[in-house]
């Protein structure tokens, strides 16, 4: 695998020098070269999207070969490794299906302060995309790969050179500033829970998370989610103090859910970074030619002064600010995180609303039977506290089509019961796969009703 991804790199990094004018660094004098930073971010999103990545999909082949490649650039680039080199493996259940079998890795910069650098800053990008299928096209089938070249081949190429400045500037860090890449992520954040709750025995000693999603947009679409953090949000000020290529607008609301809401589920101070919501996310028009690397140069630059106004302040942000009020219920804890489950007529297994619910009422649209489009759309929701579902957004797409039939279903669901935690009712997320299938000579399967 390692002889693969390297084989990859080279070839498409020479191939992308000639072809990758519409993504070259840019400013007033349209530079004739890229910086060596611009290169290197290129040479990492080359690795990253290949065809024989097939979209870097959880517990595949792609996904592996990913690990192996982020392992190698931070050992390279300084990083003390606390993984393997193919990266630290964890199952994942799904209901219905076989365990999914994905991994984490991460290494870790020491800082130089005696009394902080036990203490640590998290910074992390998720390494999964949605993988491939096949669609159907004047009744032939084609292969059809979700590359991710902005989801998240931007945010994890970000953090590897991000992990390289931190390395080299250790002497500028009081804490110790972890570097991950997430396994999982789109299996409702998986790898990041297993990092906090099964893996990192000095979980405890995190004071901050800084999560890297989507980053290739112009930076002009930069912005900044804390979850209205206080504590989180003065230190963007403080960071916003020095010369800075660019500033994030703090957004009131996150552009993506991402694997910031495990560290937040776990009342870690966190904040996310992101160029926003665009176009060709969850598609297969997500490739590096809609990259902006001059802007995600810029962002790198922003983000390693920003990390280290974070690893630097004398008192660790905390979650709930001092003049804040209690509002551990306002939270939204993932589905495996509840201490009480949310449950749909008294049941607790999601499956039991897909089979009684979501089959039952959803519709095969007339236009997609024709098309012959088929596939699963995964839609995420949250189950609001009097049991309301809310916020159901598709995490990963299909279809227009397919993709509005499944929201309707879901959305015009009755009520629940909400979840607990710590016997406080809360809000709780759920992602759920909705199966579309044709059959020959255009049947429909699966339970779902014309």
């Amino acid at each position: 695998m390692k002889c693969l991804y390297r084989i990859i790199s080279v070839s498409l990094l020479l191939c992308g020098l000639f072809t990758a004018a519409s993504a070259q660094y840019k400013n007033d004098y349209e530079e004739l070269y890229d910086s060596e930073t611009a290169a290197a971010l290129k040479e990492h999103v080359a690795m990253f999207t290949a065809y024989d990545m097939q979209g870097r999909k959880a517990g595949s082949e792609g996904e592996k070969a990913t690990a192996a490649y982020v392992y190698e650039v931070m050992k390279k680039y300084g990083v003390e490794m606390l993984t393997p080199e193919d990266g630290e493996v964890f199952g994942v259940a799904r209901p219905g299906q076989d365990t999914l079998t994905s991994r984490n890795v991460y290494g870790f910069v020491q800082g130089y302060d005696k009394n902080l650098s036990k203490r640590y800053i998290v910074i992390g990008a998720r390494m999964d995309n949605l993988g491939a299928d096949s669609v159907i096209v004047d009744s032939e089938v084609r292969p059809r790969v979700y590359q991710g070249a902005n989801g998240n081949a931007s945010g994890l190429s970000v953090m590897l050179e991000l992990s390289r400045m931190v390395a080299a500037n250790a002497f500028l860090f009081r804490r110790s500033v972890i570097f991950i890449g997430f396994g999982a992520s789109q299996e409702t954040f998986a790898g990041a829970w297993y990092f906090l709750n099964r893996a990192f025995a000095d979980a405890g000693n995190i004071d901050a998370m800084i999560n890297l999603d989507m980053l290739g947009q112009d930076a002009a679409n930069f912005q900044a989610y804390t979850g209205s953090n206080e504590d989180m949000n003065k230190i963007l000020a403080l960071a916003q103090e020095q010369l800075q290529p660019v500033l994030p607008k703090v957004s009131a609301a996150e552009a993506y859910p991402s694997d910031h809401r495990a560290f937040y589920a776990a009342e870690i101070p966190s904040v996310s970074f992101s160029t926003g919501k665009y176009a060709e996310h969850d598609t297969d028009r997500d490739v590096v030619s809609i990259l902006d690397f001059h802007s995600m140069e810029m962002e790198l630059e922003y983000l390693f002064n920003y990390s280290r106004t974070l690893a630097n302040v004398e008192v660790a942000p905390a979650f709930k600010a001092s003049s804040a009020k209690n509002k551990v219920a306002d939270i939204v804890y993932a589905w495996y995180d509840c201490d009480k489950k949310p449950t749909f007529l008294g049941h607790a297994d999601p499956r039991f609303f897909l089979e009684k619910w979501v089959y039952q009422y959803v519709k095969y649209p007339d236009e997609a039977v024709k098309k012959g489009i088929q596939g699963r759309v995964s839609v995420e929701f949250i189950i609001d506290k009097d049991g309301s579902v809310i916020d159901a957004e598709v995490t990963k797409s299909v279809d227009p089509l397919l993709d509005a039939e499944a929201l309707r279903v879901v959305n015009a669901s009755p009520k629940w019961k909400a979840a607990k935690v710590k016997g406080v009712t809360v809000r709780s997320s759920i992602s759920i796969p909705i199966e579309f299938k044709l059959e020959k000579r255009g049947k429909l399967s699966f339970g779902i009703k014309k």
